[in-house]
């Protein structure tokens, strides 16, 4: 059960990736205080907490609804993750969130960006949104169903703390240690949407043969 916590936490971890949204958020509070940018990180966190939670309960009823088998959504999810990793690889992350120039400026302006653009759709984009789906699907003992969700506000807290000393972090990194930590999670997380992608096309060839 240990392992199941922390190689769900590990998954989901490099799919938020708060790191890559270090830059966002300095970037959308760096005229506010100190206590101003702790309440958005917060807030930010909580937000995302939330729509992961709901996401994680609801999103197989969702797609159950719409008529979407499991697989075809972990397909779509691993290529949205994949494209996320790609994204990271290549100093893209933010773009690849739709965070263009005259976003980034809007953002700015806003009194509160903690729901947008930071916890959405930065932290709880489509890839985490997928992810967890998938990991409901996988693992429907009640146990390992609240395993599995413990690690919602264990990234939520872990994604806070960055957040909120994102500014430090980035003091003592500069952009180039940032852009090297980026590009190893974005490998991970390239590998984990092409096992995602491989492990239903296998699937779906099964069934197909069987």
């Amino acid at each position: 059960m240990i392992a199941l916590f922390f190689t769900a936490f590990a998954a989901l971890f490099s799919v938020v990736n708060p790191l890559g949204t270090m830059p966002v958020f300095i970037g959308v509070t760096e005229i506010n205080t100190r206590s101003e940018r702790n309440r958005t990180a917060l807030k930010a966190s909580i937000y995302m907490f939330l729509i992961l939670s709901v996401a994680y309960f609801a999103g197989k009823f969702i797609i159950h609804f719409f008529g979407i088998s499991i697989e075809s959504l972990r397909i779509a999810g691993g290529l949205i993750i994949a494209s996320s990793g790609f994204a990271l690889l290549t100093g893209n992350f933010s773009k690849h969130k739709g965070m263009d120039q005259s976003v980034h400026e809007e953002a700015k302006t806003k009194e509160d960006s903690s729901l947008t653009p930071l916890a959405i759709p930065m932290l709880a984009g489509p890839g985490s949104i997928s992810l967890l789906i998938s990991l409901n699907e996988n693992y429907t003992n009640l146990i390992q169903t609240l395993i599995v969700f413990l690690t919602i506000p264990a990234v939520g807290l872990v994604t806070y703390l960055i957040l909120r000393s994102s500014h430090f972090i980035f003091s003592k990194l500069g952009a180039s240690g940032l852009n090297s930590i980026s590009r190893i999670i974005g490998f991970i997380v390239i590998a984990i949407g092409i096992e995602y992608i491989i492990t239903s096309v296998k699937i779906l060839v099964q069934q197909m043969l069987g």
